[in-house]
């Protein structure tokens, strides 16, 4: 990036802020997890796949004694282990178990509903359809929570239409949680009109994180000719919200800190928009204003579209006695 210019040289550029953004209560939980287990258990705590899906966090953990790991093999006996928000099939804790690993589960309670869930729509005799990404970890972990061949994977309108299930097939679908809100509800009217008595849970399964945090760019994109998200590329939540700014008209990037805005993009841009996925901490939000500030004057206005209270429980073995 250049050198700062003078502040008299430096254009004005609007920002709006949106609010809700950034940490959710899953991802909260899961990194004081990973950082109680550190303190509870000592070096070096193991962490099946990465904690969230964001570097910073990551590295963050590493710096502190955590060690990742793609499999639950690469964990010496007698370690702790903790799985990731994400969620894993149930083969994992069992082989943990087999192992004699002590082992934390920091899946998301959210996630852990949809689980719930699915072991009953097949207690009751039906043939789940779930709407995700194939080969993002939380819809892996869904898939492993009931026998194979009883749930099938579908992620758009077209994979409902090739779907081979009679029309008065016993089925239910579920939703991965970190889905965009508009393209799955257009996926569910598909389904009803192909399957009319296939069963949908209750509540929706999408993380209410992820609409609120989708509702606010849909707030301030129009608003917008840039908005930028903060967030891994392997972040499903971050890249919906990239999605959601682009429908809204707004030219959209993801970046994942300071060092990847580029100056470039900001030519003839008078208002932008900012937010972070729930991986995403809040010193990346502060990070990425300070170095577009570099090159502009930025007058920030904060929209805030929802208020987040969540709190999620800790696992019982890390409550204060």
């Amino acid at each position: 990036m250049n050198a700062s210019l003078p502040d008299a040289e430096k254009p004005v550029l609007g920002l709006l802020l949106a609010a809700p953004r950034g940490f959710c209560a899953g991802v909260d939980r899961a990194i004081e997890i990973v950082e109680r287990a550190l303190d509870r258990y000592g070096q070096p705590v193991f962490v099946r796949h990465e904690i969230v899906h964001n570097r910073y966090v990551v590295d963050g953990l590493k710096a502190k004694g955590a060690v990742f790991v793609d499999e639950l093999d690469e964990v010496p006996d007698g370690a702790q282990v903790v799985f990731s928000a994400h969620g894993v099939p149930k083969s994992v804790p069992e082989a943990a178990t087999t192992r004699g690993l002590d082992w934390l589960d920091a899946t998301c309670p959210l996630v852990s509903k949809v689980h719930r869930q699915a072991e009953r729509q097949i207690e009751a005799g039906r043939h789940i359809v779930f709407i995700g990404h194939k080969g993002h970890p939380e819809v892996i972990g869904t898939l492993g929570q009931v026998p194979a061949g009883t749930i099938t994977l579908i992620e758009t309108v077209e994979d409902v239409a090739a779907l081979d299930f009679p029309a008065d097939a016993p089925l239910a679908f579920l939703t991965q949680t970190t889905l965009s809100v508009d393209d799955t509800a257009e996926v569910v009217r598909a389904l009803r009109a192909r399957f009319p008595g296939i069963v949908g849970p209750k509540a929706e399964d999408i993380c209410y994180a992820t609409s609120n945090r989708q509702a606010a760019v849909k707030a301030i994109a129009p608003r917008c000719q840039l908005v930028l998200v903060i967030g891994a590329p392997n972040s499903s939540n971050s890249l919906r919200l990239v999605e959601v700014a682009q429908r809204c008209g707004a030219r959209a990037e993801l970046v994942q800190r300071g060092s990847d805005v580029d100056p470039a993009w900001f030519d003839g841009v008078a208002t932008m928009g900012l937010t972070a996925g729930a991986s995403a901490p809040e010193t990346l939000v502060n990070e990425v204003i300070d170095a577009i500030r570099a090159f502009r004057t930025v007058e920030v206005e904060q929209v805030r579209t929802a208020e987040e209270k969540m709190i999620f429980k800790l696992p019982r073995q890390l409550m204060d006695d």
